[in-house]
């Protein structure tokens, strides 16, 4: 399956890599091989990670950390203590190397940078009390996002995947009820 990355943060990327939580959830992060293919396909961390055992249940403690403390966020309560310590803990490990060529800026390091990385990028943008977060409208869909638009009026975690979700059934619903 493919990975999307359309919230707007990494840390958002990570912890949307499970869909539909409530109902019946979709864990894309099954394997250690599935995490390094995410990592290499975020374009903020770096290429070519390996993960073990222990840092791929790492990775998926961290995810799970940082999707309590967007929830929070969203639904306006204080965050959750143990969460609020493993991403600070995060993100206090070793850093991604970061480098300039001609090619642009490239980042190299192992898996735990890349998880510092994600959990500082995290932190910057829970802190933002600006940043406007919300829960994609697609019945079912518990992406968080970042809602950059204007008037902070998307309604959808991306338009690729759930907006033409929603779109279709409503235009479906339109054609049966006019045919009724």
């Amino acid at each position: 399956m493919d990975f999307a990355f359309v919230s707007g943060n990494p840390a958002l990327d990570l912890a949307g890599t499970v869909g539909s939580r409530r109902d019946n959830p979709v864990d894309l992060l099954a394997t250690p091989a599935d995490l390094e293919r995410w990592v290499t396909e975020c374009d903020e961390l770096p290429d070519d990670v390996t993960a073990d055992d222990a840092t791929f249940e790492a990775a998926l403690s961290v995810r799970e950390a940082l999707y309590r403390l967007a929830l929070d966020r969203v639904l306006g309560r204080s965050f959750d203590p143990g969460s609020l310590a493993l991403v600070n803990h995060t993100a206090a490990g070793p850093v991604p190397v970061m480098t300039l060529g001609d090619a642009g800026v490239e980042l190299s390091g192992d898996l735990r940078a890349a998880l510092t990385h994600v959990a500082r990028s995290g932190i910057t943008l829970l802190a933002d009390r600006d940043a406007c977060l919300k829960e994609c409208g697609r019945a079912g869909c518990t992406r968080i996002y970042v809602d950059r638009s204007r008037g902070a009026r998307r309604t959808w975690c991306g338009m690729d995947e759930c907006g033409n979700r929603v779109k279709a059934a409503a235009y479906r619903a339109r054609r049966r009820a006019a045919s009724a």
